[in-house]
């Protein structure tokens, strides 16, 4: 029982220790930002799904694209309103969201992810060099 004192101690400093992190940025987080549409992506008015779902869940779509694509060799993609478009990030995507630093990077950068989609696709495919 001689210990008591260094019990509180160690715990008053673990707690502090752990603490830390959520002290230091308390009040600091920043709202995520809008992705800058393009000229015609704003005439377009409509995209693949509606905005809510392609905030939240585009990579889970862009991976069913994909998984269709590659291993089923199905192109065509019918969204729930019954409008065809072809499964193709760099021509249906980046044909309205052509710029990917406006438009991907600044929220995959604030959320610290790190898509693999340009491991495999260039960021501007009708760009001319």
């Amino acid at each position: 029982m001689n210990d008591k004192s260094k019990i509180i101690a160690g715990l008053i400093i673990f707690v502090a220790i752990v603490a830390f992190p959520f002290l230091f940025n308390f009040g600091k987080a920043k709202p995520a930002p809008e992705p800058e549409l393009t000229p015609k992506a704003k005439e377009a008015k409509q995209c693949v799904r509606d905005k809510a779902y392609m905030t939240t869940e585009h990579m889970q779509l862009l991976d069913q694209w994909r998984d269709n694509v590659v291993r089923e060799g199905q192109r065509v993609y019918v969204n729930p309103e019954g409008k065809a478009f072809n499964m193709s990030l760099s021509n249906t995507c980046l044909d309205c969201h052509s710029n990917k630093a406006e438009f991907c990077d600044r929220c995959h950068t604030y959320a610290s992810v790190d898509p693999y989609c340009w491991d495999c696709h260039i960021d501007n495919p009708k760009e001319k060099k």
